[in-house]
C-alpha cells in the first residue's frame, strides 16, 4: 500500500482549518526535555519479501508454549484450544472486535453474543451477563463502581489476595472517586482472614470483593465472606475463573451480588498478554447498572425470534456523561470463541478440564514437596496452581529452566513476595511433571 505525503500547502490549510498556526502548537503541552528532536530510526525501505523474512527472524527470539514446557499461570493459563475455535471464530462474518453498529442487521453475529451471555450466566450461577469486558481487571473495577454507584458509599474492601494487577487497575479507578477507596484484609495460610474481615467491614463499605480461586490458587473462605458482606449491606463481588467452575461452586449459589473473571482460558489464547476477555453478570435486580452491551431476545413483526441491543438508555452514547459506565465496546471476538470453546465441551467437557488440571497440580506439588530444600508455601486446598518455597531464588530457577525449554513459573518477588507460583493445566503430560521435578532437584 503506497504512502502518499502531505504537501506543504495541504498540511498548511488542515492548521488552517484546525485554527492553530503551527504543528508546534498542537503539541505545546508537550515538555521540550522529552520530545524526539532526530530522525526516527527506521530500516531502510523494503520489499515485501524482506520485510517478511525480517519479521521472521525477530519473532525467532520470542519463547511460547509452541516450544516450550509452561508452568505460567497468575491470570493467564495454557489449556488446550480446539482447532474449531479458531476455524469458526476466523469466518469473515464474525472477525471483528465490534458488536455492530447497525446491530440488528447483523442477526448471526448478536445471536453469537447472545448465546455467550446465557452460556456464561449458567457457569456463574447469574442471571445477566453483558456482551463482555475489556479483560478480568477492568470487569472487577467496574464491578467496583457500579457497587459504589449502587449504595452511595465510600471504598470496598479485599477480603483475599487478588490478582496484583488486578488489584492496580482497581486502584486506578478507585482513586478518583473515593477517599478511601481500598481497605486490604490480612492473609492467614495464602486466604483472606475472617476474623480480620469481621472488623474491616462496616455500614460504610460499598462491596466485599475476593478472588476465587486467589491469585495463590488458594480456595477463599466464600460462603462466610459473603455473609459478613451482607450483614453490613455491601455487595459481594466475586472474580471468578470460569474454568474453575467446572468443579466448584457458581458465584450466584453462595449469594454473590456481581460476579466477573477473565475469560482468557476459555479458548482464548496467551497471545503475549492479550487481547483477552472480560467476564461481567450480575443479579437481576442490578441489570440497569451494569455496563457495557447487551443483547436480548425479541420478536419481530412476523413473529420470528430476533436480537437486539436492549437497555441502551444506560449507554454512553445516549446518556452521555450520566452513562453507568464509559465503556463503548467490547471484546465480541474473544467473546465468540469462548462460545465455540464451550460448545464444543459441554458442561461434561469443562468439568474435565477442571478435574484434570487440579489433579495434575496437586500431583505435582506433592512431588515437589518431597525434594530436599522445597516446600508447599500454603498448606491449605488450592484448584490448579500452588506456591513453592525454594532453596534457591525463584529467578534463578525460572532462568535456568528457560534454557531447558521450559516456562518454570512465576517469580513471586516482583510482587514483593518470596517463592515460586506454579500453574498445571490438563495440557501437561505425566513425562512433563516428572521431567520438571527431576530439573528442580537437580539444582
Amino acid at each position: 500500500m503506497p504512502f502518499i505525503v502531505n504537501t506543504d500547502a495541504e498540511r498548511a490549510e488542515m492548521l488552517r482549518q484546525i485554527g492553530v498556526g503551527s504543528f508546534e502548537d498542537l503539541v505545546v503541552d508537550i515538555p521540550e526535555e522529552i520530545r524526539l528532536k532526530r530522525a526516527l530510526d527506521l530500516f531502510p525501505a523494503m520489499g515485501e519479501p524482506e520485510v517478511r523474512r525480517l519479521l521472521e527472524q525477530l519473532s525467532m527470539s520470542n519463547a511460547s508454549t509452541a516450544d516450550h514446557v509452561s508452568f505460567l499461570g497468575g491470570g493467564a493459563y495454557d489449556h488446550f484450544i480446539p482447532a474449531a475455535v479458531k476455524t469458526i471464530s476466523s469466518r469473515s462474518e464474525f472477525y471483528t472486535a465490534y458488536t455492530p453498529y447497525q446491530a440488528e442487521v447483523s442477526q448471526g453475529t448478536l445471536q453469537a453474543i447472545y448465546e455467550y451471555q446465557s452460556m456464561i450466566c449458567r457457569l456463574y450461577g447469574m442471571d445477566v451477563a453483558n456482551a463482555s469486558m475489556y479483560d478480568g481487571a477492568t470487569a472487577l473495577a467496574e464491578a467496583a463502581l457500579m457497587a459504589v454507584n449502587i449504595t452511595g458509599r465510600n471504598g470496598v474492601v479485599v477480603a483475599g489476595k487478588l490478582n496484583p494487577y488486578g488489584y492496580q487497575v482497581l486502584e486506578t479507578y478507585l482513586e478518583a472517586s473515593c477517599e478511601r477507596p481500598i481497605v486490604q484484609n490480612a492473609l492467614e495460610d495464602g486466604i483472606g482472614s475472617i476474623e480480620a474481615l469481621r472488623a474491616l467491614v462496616t455500614n460504610e463499605t460499598a462491596a466485599v470483593i475476593v478472588q476465587q480461586p486467589n491469585f495463590y490458587g488458594r480456595l477463599e473462605e466464600v460462603e462466610e465472606i459473603g455473609r459478613i458482606a451482607r450483614e453490613h449491606g455491601a455487595l459481594f463481588i466475586v472474580s471468578a475463573d470460569p474454568v474453575s467452575l467446572g468443579v466448584l461452586e457458581a458465584p450466584g449459589n453462595y449469594g454473590a451480588d456481581i460476579a466477573v473473571g477473565e475469560g482468557q482460558v476459555l479458548g482464548n489464547a496467551q497471545s503475549f498478554g492479550g487481547p483477552y476477555l472480560g467476564i461481567f453478570t450480575v443479579k437481576q435486580q442490578h441489570v440497569r447498572k451494569i455496563p457495557g452491551r447487551l443483547v436480548g431476545m425479541t420478536k419481530d413483526k412476523d413473529g420470528e425470534d430476533g436480537f437486539i441491543l436492549t437497555l441502551q438508555t444506560r449507554e454512553q452514547h445516549i446518556r452521555r456523561e450520566k452513562a453507568t459506565s464509559n465503556i463503548c465496546s467490547n471484546q465480541a471476538l474473544c467473546a465468540l470463541q469462548a462460545v465455540v470453546w464451550m460448545s464444543l465441551l459441554g458442561r461434561e467437557g469443562i468439568k474435565d478440564v477442571a478435574l484434570r488440571s487440579t489433579q495434575k497440580a496437586h500431583y505435582l506439588a506433592e512431588k515437589i514437596a518431597a525434594i530436599p530444600g522445597f516446600s508447599l508455601k500454603f498448606t491449605g486446598p488450592f484448584f490448579r496452581e500452588f506456591a513453592v518455597e525454594t532453596p534457591v531464588a525463584p529467578a534463578e530457577i525460572v532462568e535456568k529452566m528457560l534454557a531447558k525449554k521450559v516456562f518454570a513459573g512465576i517469580d513471586l518477588s516482583r510482587f514483593g513476595d518470596n517463592g515460586l507460583l506454579v500453574a498445571v493445566t490438563e495440557k501437561r503430560t505425566r513425562e512433563e511433571l516428572d521431567m520438571f521435578v527431576q530439573e528442580l532437584a537437580a539444582l
